[in-house]
């Protein structure tokens, strides 16, 4: 009981000496002794990931994490996409010339027979995943022994941006048309949910309409193309589905719901009313549902209530007591709260975090390091017999000398 109070105390005041981004301080990275015990901290590697990657972003999701696992010393099992594989050809080249066999392995084929049959060996340390929460979450309970699995993930954001009275409409328009329909909505990071005041609904609606329909549709070999076919053939029913189900509760389209093949032009809903399956799926597509409120309280209740733990962006302007309210009652919900801008999952040096069913970890240049290693200590008694031991090893130990 005394040791754990005095934890705590502890905490507490490093907390409030340090403020809490600098918990982790000191690190250690010198011998240092307290209490009698002098110890020394490196990172070292877990051992084992196995990375798996979207479609969406190939290369850098995938090597954001790779990349600082290689680092820190761990051997990768990396999953290639079934969409998008193709970008990794000439990295496994350069990987297989700058690496013996053995430190990354590259594995192909569709994720459900291949995966979990590794996962299913035990011999996997680490997880590190970037995807749907119920693949993360089917792979996790592949494992022999899940306790002993250490989780890298960032998963789903289903992202809504509320617009306040206050807010500028120009402003909010332009960061909400790049929120909802860059690469095709097709981002964890993208907007997925409008909710717009009463007062400035109408307004609103009209001008994001305008500009919806200025975004040219083609092939992405085009770069004037905004929009472009979704690689999926399978999607466009999904959002077919969504776009049945909330006309049912009441939305109309305002702009967009014609498709050709996969190529789907961008499609508004309003009003849609909070029970409609798009507040509780994402849609992850060019499929925008907008809602309107007389309140933030509801608003807040869905925030709530809702899986999602990844972003949420405000537009308003001057001291607006909503955004106050907003801020103070969601900064428990959310990893990131954006003022008149679009989510986003940059710049990289910013902690890219989230709660709940978004994420386990912190994606940033730092949190990156740290997220795929392990703090370990060599501590000894303080006298002068354990001090030349460790004088030695701190000499000639490649887990000391090594950079």
């Amino acid at each position: 009981f005394d040791r754990t109070i005095k934890f705590v105390r502890d905490v507490i005041e490093l907390i409030r000496s340090k403020g809490p981004t600098s918990i982790m301080q000191p690190s250690f990275e010198e011998w240092t002794t307290i209490s009698g015990v002098t110890g020394k901290v490196r990172r070292g590697p877990y051992g084992i990931i196995l990375c798996v990657a979207p479609f969406n972003y190939p290369l850098n999701e995938m090597y954001a994490m790779l990349i600082p696992a290689l680092i820190m010393g761990n051997t990768i099992v990396l999953k290639i996409p079934s969409i998008g594989g193709l970008a990794h050809l000439l990295t496994a080249d350069a990987f297989a010339l700058a690496f013996p066999p053995g430190v990354i392995n590259f594995i192909s084929g569709s994720g459900r027979e291949t995966m979990p049959c590794i996962m299913r060996t035990g011999k996997i340390d680490m997880l590190g995943f970037i995807g749907g929460k119920k693949g993360c979450d089917s792979l996790i309970r592949d494992h022999l022994e899940p306790h002993r699995l250490k989780v890298f993930s960032q998963l789903e954001g289903n992202n809504m941006a509320i617009i306040l009275p206050s807010a500028n409409l120009d402003v909010a328009v332009q960061q909400i048309i790049s929120g909802t329909t860059s690469y095709n909505g097709q981002r964890c990071t993208a907007i997925k949910i409008v909710a717009v005041h009463t007062q400035i609904a109408d307004d609103f609606v009209q001008k994001y309409k305008q500009a919806l329909e200025k975004l040219k549709i083609g092939l992405p070999f085009d770069a004037a193309n905004s929009i472009t076919p979704l690689p999926d053939e399978n999607k466009p029913n999904y959002l077919a589905a969504l776009i049945h189900d909330a006309k049912a509760k009441g939305a109309t389209i305002v702009s967009g719901g014609t498709k050709h093949f996969t190529l789907i032009k961008p499609t508004a809903l309003y009003p849609v009313p909070f029970e409609a399956r798009l507040f509780s799926e994402e849609q992850f597509g060019p499929l925008i549902p907008i809602s309107k409120f007389d309140s933030i309280h509801p608003i807040l209740s869905i925030l709530a209530n809702s899986w999602n733990g990844q972003q949420l962006a405000i537009f308003c302007s001057g001291q607006d007591k909503d955004a106050l309210t907003l801020l103070d009652k969601t900064q428990s919900i959310f990893g990131r709260i954006n003022i008149n801008s679009a989510p986003s999952r940059g710049p990289d040096q910013f902690p890219f975090s989230a709660r709940r069913s978004s994420a386990m970890g912190t994606m940033s240049v730092s949190h990156a390091i740290e997220a795929f290693s392990l703090e370990v200590i060599v501590a000894y008694k303080d006298n002068p017999e354990n001090k030349v031991v460790a004088d030695y090893l701190d000499s000639n130990s490649a887990f000391f000398t090594d950079p």
